[in-house]
């Protein structure tokens, strides 16, 4: 079951729903392959998603021992105004509970 992720600003929250379900939650660990999914055609936000399809990757409001066996690589970031991402998939993703989102890399 694929599963969307995407920050709802008007609640500081970030979104994670199915077809079925959807919950909210602070932060957000995908320990897990992702990519990004566009609609640049609806008229309302958000626009732009991450997609994963295990639900087992998803950790929600994770501890901070959990993050820190990861290494933060990069930024994730959306461009709103042109809707598009700088990166289109990857393996491992924090999304923080300022509403910024990490590309992380996993710690041996």
């Amino acid at each position: 079951m694929k599963f969307k992720i995407h920050r709802c600003n008007c609640r500081k929250l970030w979104s994670v729903q199915t077809r079925k379900t959807k919950f909210t939650a602070c932060s957000v660990l995908l320990d897990g392959s992702w990519s990004t999914e566009l609609k640049p055609e609806r008229k309302y936000n958000p626009k732009g998603f991450v997609t994963t399809h295990g639900k087992q990757d998803i950790i929600v409001n994770p501890t901070i021992e959990v993050v820190e066996k990861f290494e933060k690589i990069a930024k994730l970031i959306y461009d709103k105004k042109n809707v598009n991402f700088n990166v289109n998939a990857g393996e491992s993703l924090f999304f923080a509970e300022d509403g910024t989102c990490y590309i992380l890399k996993k710690l041996m």
